[in-house]
């Protein structure tokens, strides 16, 4: 299993499909290579100062090192957002949470640019 590190990457993986926790969102995304698993981690700034989003990312790698790799689909890369909740969640529980996000479909919620499915297009036109 390797890294991801390239700020493309990880926007690519934005658009895929993700599945929410309160502890963290996995974000995935089909590679169209034969290459390994590749996983990143990031935190925003809105989940606290640099020590607190240390402690949330050094968490879900830890996470990450104790789940079974044969749980992840090859040829796909993944993305862990980390949440303010990461610091106070019990940790066997979030373990828990990513297991059952790695067993979710993997179309689960795809986001698309502008456009949200199921809901109507907003336009804004002029009445006649």
């Amino acid at each position: 299993m390797d890294r991801l590190r390239q700020r493309a990457d990880f926007l690519a993986v934005a658009n895929g499909a993700r599945v929410n926790s309160p502890a963290f969102v996995l974000q995935s995304r089909r590679r169209d290579d034969s290459g390994p698993v590749r996983i990143g981690f990031t935190v925003t700034k809105k989940n606290g100062n640099a020590p607190e989003r240390n402690r949330i990312r050094r968490r879900l790698r830890e996470l990450v090192k104790r789940l079974d790799p044969t749980s992840m689909q090859p040829h796909h890369d993944y993305v862990l957002v980390g949440r303010k909740d990461a610091l106070s969640r019990d940790f066997a529980t979030m373990l828990d949470d990513l297991r059952i996000a790695f067993t979710k479909p993997a179309g689960h919620t795809a986001k698309a640019r502008g456009h949200r499915p199921g809901h109507a297009a907003a336009t804004s036109r002029k009445p006649e």
